[in-house]
């Protein structure tokens, strides 16, 4: 571990991870509004998408692979994503993509990828039907499990024994939450299973569609809130830290 090592919240479900001299970006959404979708809080910073070691991509929703923020990385980056996915970001121009399943690891620079599950349905996007979702374990002086998009699973209590950090999303994208998500309190009884030292939540108050700000705000703001709640009551051994859009925290 370095001072420099820092994990950065830029929205939803995409976040900066710099571990160990190694720079890694996830489900990168880096536009002001995406299709009916609209950001709220501030815009990722320029260098966000700067000296990339490699970028996670857990599935091809168009809030986790968005086809506007990709053209904003260079073509040469590696890109790690699930399995039926590869040709999908080829026709896109990336030179360097490599299709996880489960249980597969690679190394990026000192650190390790291991793809893992997620209950997640991927089907309703074109070119997505044969592909899947998986989350990632990135593994160095810290471990950090990134969830992607997912409900519980068998096998994600024992995932990952000692766990530094678990990046768990707590929300969607709209007024409610379908089937293949955790809401907040689903959300902690995952972080019950997985007892890391610390819990963020992400994956809630960066999309939105617009106008429901107006007649439905609360979706941006409580959801992390009843996150802290339920974390009280259901993993209180757990350090729960909740970050705004945009904001970083040591990963020491």
């Amino acid at each position: 571990m370095t001072a420099a090592d820092r994990l950065t919240w830029i929205g939803h479900s995409t976040v900066l991870i710099d571990l160990d001299g190694t720079r890694l970006l996830t489900d990168p959404v880096l536009r002001g509004h995406l299709g009916p979708l609209v950001r709220h809080g501030p815009p990722p910073e320029a260098g966000s998408t700067e000296r990339l070691d490699a970028v996670l991509v857990s599935h091809l929703h168009h809030d986790h692979a968005d086809l506007g923020s990709l053209r904003k990385l260079p073509r040469e980056v590696p890109l790690l994503v699930p399995p039926g996915s590869r040709s999908f970001f080829e026709r896109r121009g990336f030179s360097a993509v490599r299709e996880l399943a489960p249980s597969d690891s690679t190394s990026v620079g000192a650190l390790t990828i291991t793809a893992v599950e997620a209950d997640h349905e991927v089907g309703r996007r074109r070119h997505a039907r044969r592909s899947r979702a998986v989350g990632f374990l990135i593994s160095g002086s810290r471990s950090v499990y990134f969830a992607g998009d997912t409900d519980i699973f068998a096998g994600m209590e024992g995932l990952a024994p000692d766990l530094d950090l678990a990046l768990l999303p707590i929300w969607g994208w709209g007024p409610s939450v379908g089937p293949g998500h955790l809401d907040p309190r689903r959300a902690a009884e995952a972080a019950a299973l997985l007892s890391p030292a610390r819990a963020i939540p992400i994956h809630w108050g960066t999309l939105y569609p617009l106008g429901l700000r107006h007649l439905n705000p609360g979706r941006l703001y409580l959801p992390p809130r009843e996150f802290v709640e339920s974390m009280r009551e259901l993993a209180p051994q757990v350090r729960t830290l909740v970050l705004s859009p945009g904001e970083s925290t040591s990963l020491a």
